[in-house]
This record gives C-alpha cells, structure tokens and sequence, in this order.
C-alpha cells in the first residue's frame, strides 16, 4: 500500500473537525453552573498567605464556620498528603509554614461567592514571619534561610538530583572534553550574564475547577486543563484514594500555554469537595489570584563564557544557570535539567561545562510555560552567538551555520543528532529580511536594524510518557477518534482527523473526535505538554487506524477469497485490485459480512486501538549529563527580526518578523504557519512588554492594567513562516512538534536586532521604550 497522503485542501477556519456532543454540553456546563449542578452547587474562597515566609503558629476557623451559608472550613490539618510531578514538596493547604505570598492556607465552601469571602476575613491565622530567599544566588548561600527542611524526605523522580539541607531542588551537571584546556587555544572568549524576568501566561480564561464527591466517596472534576490523567493520579495519591474512583472532564480549555498543565489549584477544590459530599465546590481564581497563584514562568540568571578559534569553530562553553523555582519546584526542577542538556544551545561544542540549579526562592510557584526554559534560555546564549561572531570579525549568520548542528553531529550529552534542517532554517531565515543589505530608516530620528537567532528543544518529558487511542466506526461507515490530548488552539483535534482518515482511508469529513477529554472513558494520554501530540499521540491514532484498516481488509478478503495484500479502502469504500469488487464500508463495519454458503455472519462491530511510547530513550549519568539517547528528539529552527528603534522615545517597532523551522513533515501546513505566528508575537510579548514585578516577594502588577500583553498594535506589519521538512524518522509522516519552539528565539533575535540599530544591549527583557532610551542615553548616543 502506498503511503496514506494527509488532506490538506482547505484553510484552517474549514478543515475543523466535527466534535462530538458532548463538549457542547460540557464544555458550556462548567460556565452556566446552575444550569448542570442547580443549587447544589457551592462556591470556594481560599485563605492565602500575606508573608512571601512564614511559620503558622496558629489557625482559628471557629468564627468561619458559625457564619451562616458556609458548609465548610478546611485547613491543612485535613489533608496530610504531599503532591508534586516530579518532586513532591507540597501540600494541598499549607501545614507548618507559608512560603510565598499567595500561599493557601484555608478553604471555604459556602452557599455564595461572597459568603465564602466573608468567611475568609473571620479566619485567624497567627504567623512567625521568617527572613525570605528573593534571589536563586542568594538562596544557594550556605548562610541562606533553608526553605524546605525535609527536602531529602520527598519523593522525587529518579533523573532529578536535589541537594538535601540547601535550596537546590535540582543540580544538572553537564560535562564534556575539558574546559580549562581549551581556553587557551581560543582566539576569541567572552563572558557575559543575563536575568530574565518572571512572567505569566495570561490565559483568557482563567483556572477554574468544580469538583464533586458522590456519598461513595467517588470524585468527579470539571476543569479547564492540559492534564486531565495526570490530575486523576497526583490529586488521588495525594488524598490517598484509588485512580480510579476519581474521574475528571477536561471541556474546551480558554487558553494553556503550560500554565494549565499539572497541578495548581485544582487539588483545592478536590479537597474542599471531600467535606461536602454530594456538593459539587467550584473555585475560580480571580483575575489577580491568576498572576500570582497559578504557576508563572520562573525568573532566570545565567552565566555564559564560550570561546572560538580564528576561523570561527566553536571550541568551549561553560555556561551556569540559576532558576527562581519559587516557593514548590515540582515542575521547575524538570525545567532546570531540560536547560542543562540543551545548555550549548543547537551548536557542537567539544568542551563543555554546564550547571543548571533549580532553587527554591519565596517568589511564586515557577511552573512550565510555552518553551519549557528555552526561550529563558537562549535570551542570553544567542546574544554571546552575535557577540563571539563579531569579535573575529564574521557575519554572525555564517558563523551560526559554521557551528550549528547537522545530520549525526555529536551532542554534548555524547549521542548523535537524528536528521535535521537546522542550517536550511538559519539561511532561509536569513534570506528572507535581506540579511546583509542595510535598509534606510523611516525617519531622520530612527535607526533600523536586523537581528537573527537560532534555537532547539526536545520534548521534556519522562522516558515512559505514553499515549493512546481509539478509533471506531458507526453504522453508517463514519469513524469515531477517542484521545486523551487536549486541543488548546493548537490544532489538536484538526491534525487528529487528518491522520486517522489518512491511515483508514476515508474523507476526512468523515472523522469525528470525542470530546471532551474525560479520564473516564477518554484513552490515557500523559500531558498535552512538551509539543509531543502531534509525534506521540499521532502514533497512536495511527496504531489505532491501522488496526482498524486489517481488520476491515481481513474480513473482505476472506468473503472474496482474496488476499488482504490486493485489497484497498480509497474514499470510504474497500475495492479490490484483482477483482474490481467493490462494497462501502457501510455496509460491513458494524453488522458484518454473511458467509458464501449463506450460514451465519463474520466480523461484527469494527474498533481499533493503538498506543505509542518511546522505547530507546537513556538516562544522562548524574555527574556528566552523558547518555546515549538522552532525549526523544529535537526540533530546530531560527527567527529573523528587522526593526526601528525611536531615538527620541526608545520606543521600538517591529517592521518584520520571519520564522523558519524544520518540523519534520508539516501535518497541516497552515495550522504549523499559525503556530509560528503565535509564537512569535507571544514572544515579542515578552521581549517588549511582561514582566511580573516582584518586590520582597509581593506581586506589584498583578492585574491586565499594569501588566501589559502585546495586542493587534503590538504585531509586526509583516510575518513570514517558512516550513523546513526534514523528516523524523519515529514521527507520523515524519512529523514532530512546533508549537512550542516558535516563542524560543524571540527575544534574542529582536535583541540582536536592537544592537545593530543602536549599539546597545541591556541586562535582559523586557526591552521598554524606557530603558532603551535610558540606556541610548547613557551611552552618548542620544542626548
């Protein structure tokens, strides 16, 4: 058979497949709660601490519980169990200490919103304020505040090192060639340090859970999330009940970005719910609780050194980075090692040196966000990239494809890279904003400027991360796909469809996907996370339509005494090559095929499963970062950004925006170009606008006012995304993931972009019309 070709012929806004039912019942449930729940339903405040670290000596929650219309006053002495992904180090209510301004301390359920506000002042907790951790260098001090006494009693997962008695949660050390030798044969070495600031994802939507526990101790959760099974297993070891007697239906989620991925908040409205049985709790954060309540994308100082000889080859790097894991590091200590074997950024470096530190500080949870540390993280790298390139007097975009990898290069964690498009992408990139040729500014008062930057990133993620589905096929032939993954405005369920009526054989109007994702009847899938859907889950809806597809083909062989071999289903219908037969799957998929001799029926109702998970991922040596085949895959890629810089404002404009990435095999073509555009602009966001201003541990913008988000005004008058395939060879079609990997390079790009126009460079984002016309300013170049 050849190859199943994907249907691609109409534009994103038509090529949505139909959706079962039930989400729109669902999904519209969670936000018309009277409608599903009546007045059963009650509404959930939680008591969150004003210290960024302190003891709670005492907790009176008498006067909260006589209020009448609450039904129930929960505190941490209710509920004993740890939670955490990768590291378990916290609980759902704090118990003996607070440890960031925010930091839940009691929950209530009560009759309304506003009750259950009410109870909350008559709350009394009793603190010993502590001296706090403001800073990842600072906390890693021996003379530091310990934040976490028992962290070497937490459970934690056998590929995160923390340091026991410190604040270090994780310590990934990489290691290769040596270091200390190779400086002396570098023509050119520079050092330089960066900090990145704390930002938030800014979801539309923000987190919001209801929760029910049935008089069987069942529990049932509605909630806007990325892990719908990864919330099933955390919340139930927490409270110490069976996976499966909790269930929890994920309807359409208003915005993800990882910060809806894991645990948050949801565990607190399971935990109130355990105390009103038969009462479906519902907690919504507000919109200030969201900015610093959820998880933010931590804050970053990075150290880099790296040297080149004098034809440009990179020859060492020794690069160190301390993360503000905040208060819980969970998911931040995963974060910390993915920056640490992705250190050299997408270059063959032989002499490496890389320490990446998670560090628990008093600054809110740092959790995953759309780049999983990379965007943090090449900021700087990619900005050293210019600065080496121009210290021996080369164009930084030869020098980029002199050193980036290719095809079988060596890794610094000691394997080989798979196939890719890396160096198509940097010139391809580079070509489209006419790098080279220096373009007029607009106006005498404005200074023009190109920037470029590279970047990579693997799926971070455990090496048993598996995915399932299931495809079936009603009466009148159409196909049914269950998944576990969540459609976050990626294009999920779109490239869902596609792929499963590519495999089986049949229109793709055809494919309809169940949804929403519920843990109960839904496959398991381990997070829509790390941009793995499209490779990992995409094996297994295949593995499930190709199962389908011999199972249909069997059948009608054996009623025509053929053999499968000859046998094809081309638009819905199973035709014979040999024999020109023909029959629609209609007519076979449920009832079957009646025998030749008129006795009885073969087949019966057709359903097919399949799963995926990778088999040859290694682990990295604790002590050297070195492993065979440490991660799944990488996906590669640049941006080019060309810009005006106002030298009477500061005030930058971005005129264009390019992206070029090799992701494999493009599924949907104009799924993966929005993809790029989204990222980019997210991007520009943080480069020019966000930053979570913290002050002692205090949020100080914790609202849509004082924190800006880039909007239509913001977007470059012009984007081109260029699509590189250069296929994976474990993908589906050879595709892997992108949606992730277009906010990476971003900054750096628009960085660089900024020095040729200006000549200046500041410590890190965001790139504020204020501090670049200070920084002009103190530089002479404006007066």
């Amino acid at each position: 058979m050849a190859e199943p070709k994907i249907q691609n012929s109409s534009p994103v806004g038509e090529s949505t497949p139909r959706i079962d039912a039930r989400e729109k019942v669902t999904g519209a449930a969670i936000y018309t709660d009277d409608l599903q729940f009546g007045n059963a339903l009650l509404y959930a405040r939680i008591k969150r601490s004003p210290h960024p670290h302190a003891l709670i000596k005492k907790t009176d929650v008498a006067r909260a519980k006589a209020l009448p219309g609450v039904k129930a006053v929960v505190t941490g002495e209710d509920f004993p169990g740890y939670i955490g992904l990768y590291l378990q180090d916290r609980y759902i209510f704090c118990r003996d200490r607070a440890r960031y301004v925010g930091d839940p301390v009691a929950g209530v359920a009560a009759v309304s919103e506003e009750i259950a506000q009410k109870a909350l002042d008559l709350i009394e907790v009793q603190y010993e304020a502590l001296e706090p951790v403001l800073d990842p260098e600072a906390g890693i001090r021996p003379d530091a505040p310990l934040l976490h006494p028992d962290l070497g009693k937490y459970v934690v997962a056998g590929f995160i090192y923390p340091k026991a008695g410190t604040n270090i949660s994780n310590h990934f050390k990489l290691r290769k060639g040596n270091v200390e030798e190779a400086w002396d044969k570098c023509a050119a070495v520079i050092e330089r340090s960066y900090r990145i600031p704390h930002i938030q994802h800014v979801p539309i939507e923000p987190h919001i859970a209801i929760a029910k526990v049935d008089e069987r101790g069942e529990v049932t959760m509605w909630t806007s999330s990325q892990s719908p099974f990864a919330q099933r297993n955390l919340i139930a070891q927490s409270l110490g009940i069976s996976q499966s007697e909790m269930r929890v239906i994920s309807p359409a989620v208003g915005g993800g970005f990882g910060g809806k991925a894991g645990v948050s908040m949801e565990s607190l409205a399971v935990a109130i719910a355990t105390k009103v049985k038969g009462h479906p709790v519902k907690l919504r954060l507000t919109r200030e609780e969201e900015f610093f309540t959820a998880f933010v994308r931590q804050g970053l100082s990075a150290h880099f050194k790296m040297g080149c000889d004098k034809n440009g080859k990179l020859l060492a790097m020794e690069n160190c980075f301390y993360w503000d894991g905040g208060a819980y590091t969970e998911y931040g200590v995963n974060i910390a090692r993915a920056a640490g074997y992705s250190c050299t950024g997408p270059y063959e470096v032989p002499n490496v040196k890389g320490d990446s530190y998670c560090v628990y500080t008093n600054h809110p949870v740092g959790g995953p966000m759309r780049g999983f540390g990379m965007p943090e993280m090449h900021a700087g790298l990619e900005q050293c990239m210019d600065e080496l390139a121009a210290q021996i007097g080369m164009d930084a975009v030869e020098f980029r494809k002199l050193n980036c990898l290719k095809t079988d290069s060596i890794l610094a964690t000691g394997g080989k890279i798979h196939p890719i498009g890396l160096e198509e992408c940097i010139q391809k990139a580079a070509n489209a904003v006419d790098w080279g040729r220096k373009s007029p500014a607009s106006a005498p008062n404005k200074r023009r400027g190109k920037g470029i930057a590279a970047m990579w990133k693997a799926p971070a993620m455990p090496p048993n991360a598996g995915s399932s589905a299931w495809v079936e096929l009603a009466e009148d032939g159409k196909v049914n796909v269950g998944i576990g993954g969540q459609d976050i405005g990626q294009g999920a369920f779109t490239i869902s469809a596609q792929m499963a009526a590519a495999t089986l054989g049949v229109p793709y109007e055809w494919v309809r996907v169940a949804a929403p994702v519920d843990t109960r009847y839904s496959p398991y899938e381990w997070q829509t996370v790390a941009s793995r859907l499209t490779w990992s889950m995409g094996n297994a809806i295949v593995n499930a339509a190709k199962d389908v597809r011999k199972q249909i083909l069997d059948l009608v062989a054996e009623a025509w005494d053929e053999s499968p071999d000859e046998l094809d289903i081309v638009n819905g219908v199973v035709i014979s090559y040999k024999s020109e037969k023909e029959t629609p799957l209609k007519n076979l998929v449920i009832y079957g095929l009646p025998n030749p001799d008129g006795r009885g029926w073969k087949g019966g109702p057709v359903i097919g499963r399949g799963n995926f998970m990778p088999k040859d991922v290694t682990g990295l040596d604790a002590e050297t970062g070195q492993g065979e085949h440490g991660v799944v895959h990488y996906t590669t890629g640049a941006q080019a950004v060309e810009l005006e810089v106002d030298l009477d404002t500061g005030r930058i404009e971005i005129l264009k925006g390019v992206a070029a990435f090799d992701v494999g095999k493009a599924i949907n073509p104009e799924l993966v170009k929005a993809q790029m555009e989204g990222g980019l602009v997210q991007g520009i966001s943080s480069a020019l606008l966000e930053h979570l201003q913290l002050k002692d541990g205090f949020p100080k913008n914790a609202n849509l006012v004082d924190y800006r988000i880039a909007t239509s005004s913001d977007i470059p008058r012009e984007m081109q995304s260029i699509i590189v395939e250069v296929a994976q060879d474990d993908g589906p079609w050879g595709a892997r993931g992108i949606g992730e990997h277009s906010m990476v390079p971003t900054i750096p790009a628009i960085a660089n972009a900024i020095f040729d126009a200006v000549g200046i460079r500041l410590e890190g984002p965001p790139f504020t019309a204020e501090k670049i016309y200070l920084a002009m300013l103190d530089a002479g170049i404006v007066k």
